[in-house]
């Protein structure tokens, strides 16, 4: 009973004179083809820039840092045993304070954290990204790591002294003066991101001898969790099992610094998703208009195929099967072509800058287009414009059945 309206269906699809596709098959593949590759490259593409900014921001802020008002020891027994957790992968001592750093080129303010080297690459991504000197080289006396905007802007290079002025005052003969030390860059890290000209990072113990904290002291502890997204949740754990809340302790998280700049992102992800999506739409029109004409054009054929007893249902089974075979024809290579442009963006960049002789991204702090393939996503975008296809499949199909054959063949 299906196999007449399928192989019918089939016939209609290919084109009478040369027995391949029509060609408002053709036009309806191939806009339904750029449609699904367009969404695939644009989507994977913001799925990685997005994980990019994870890596490059969230790595290097601290996630969740507990803490208090007033500075504590750093030898307490919950803080040695934070390590057992299973939902901390490392900790460690951390200090911040917003300072201001000067040389004969100019003053820039700066957030100064105070780290041990030996354990930062344990906790973040700078020392991975570090391009003058080593971390190692970090002096607990007088050693700073800057940033290379930073480093660009004040024409820093490694060796070079820094003033750096903490917004104490001390007072001498001549009034009172902002508190300031000199220190000497150890080396230059480069994240593309905005932390290289905001951040600065100097030895802990360095960081106390500025804010004058006792011996064994520290501001707050910053905790590496196994989860980004469920800092909270061990935040508070942390303060749970530990009886902190009653001593002052508290917690912040990088929701707190950055999570607005990554809910921005999510739904700038989703408005460009969706208004791509109408693409792949207006894609679908083609076949909804394609199986109109295809109807009008058959209009005898299905009135002798009424009169021959084919069931509603078979008449509109040939027309989807016709849909069908346009939409899965034109996902399929869709989807091949966003798999295969989207590794290969950075070549064609590379071409579009090498003919209108342009640097195209230089002005942005990420000047290439990572990607990241999201499966469920790629699986939502073939599954969603199927349903569409099907959707707009059906309506001329549904037209179809309501052909009178006796109006139809009396002009026969």
């Amino acid at each position: 009973m299906l196999k007449t309206p399928i192989l019918l269906g089939i016939k209609y699809f290919r084109s009478r004179d040369t027995g391949y596709l029509s060609f408002y098959a053709l036009i309806s593949i191939i806009g339904l083809s750029l449609g699904v590759a367009t969404l695939i490259i644009v989507l994977s593409v913001m799925n990685g820039f997005e994980k990019e900014l994870q890596t490059r921001i969230l790595g290097v802020v601290p996630q969740l840092v507990v803490k208090k008002d007033t500075p504590f020891e750093m030898n307490q027994e919950w803080i040695n045993n934070l390590n057992n957790k299973k939902e901390v992968i490392y900790h460690s001592p951390y200090i911040q304070s917003e300072i201001l750093v000067q040389n004969t080129y100019g003053t820039k303010p700066l957030l100064l954290a105070g780290i041990y080297p030996e354990v930062e690459e344990k906790i973040s991504i700078i020392p991975d990204f570090i391009i003058e000197g080593t971390l190692r080289d970090l002096s607990s006396q007088d050693g700073i790591i800057v940033g290379a905007s930073l480093a660009n802007a004040l024409n820093i290079e490694v060796g070079d002294t820094l003033r750096v002025f903490n917004g104490e005052l001390r007072s001498n003969l001549f009034g009172s003066v902002p508190r300031s030390i000199q220190l000497k860059v150890s080396a230059i890290f480069e994240l593309k991101s905005e932390i290289d000209g905001s951040l600065a990072l100097v030895h802990h113990d360095l960081a106390a001898k500025l804010l004058r904290l006792a011996p064994n002291m520290t501001q707050s502890i910053r905790v590496k969790p196994t989860n980004l997204f469920n800092v909270t949740e061990i935040g508070y754990e942390i303060l749970d099992e530990y009886d902190l809340l009653d001593e002052g302790y508290y917690f912040s998280t990088w929701f707190q610094t950055h999570g607005t700049l990554f809910q921005a992102i999510q739904l700038e992800k989703r408005i460009i998703g969706l208004l791509i999506f109408l693409i792949v739409t207006v894609a679908c029109f083609n076949i909804l208009s394609n199986l109109v004409m295809t109807v009008k054009s058959k209009e005898s054929d299905i009135a002798i195929l009424k009169t021959l007893h084919m069931p509603r249902r078979g008449i509109s089974l040939i027309f989807i099967t016709q849909g069908l075979l346009i939409g899965i024809i034109g996902i399929m290579f869709g989807t091949m072509l966003g798999l295969m442009l989207t590794p290969n963006l950075d070549k064609i960049l590379a071409f579009v800058e090498g003919f209108t002789n342009r640097n195209l991204l230089d002005a942005y702090f990420i000047n290439y287009f990572p990607y990241y393939f999201d499966v469920q996503q790629i699986l939502m975008i073939i599954i969603s414009s199927l349903i569409l296809t099907i959707l707009f499949a059906w309506i001329p199909a549904q037209k179809a059945t309501k052909v009178l054959p006796a109006q139809i063949l009396r002009h026969e």
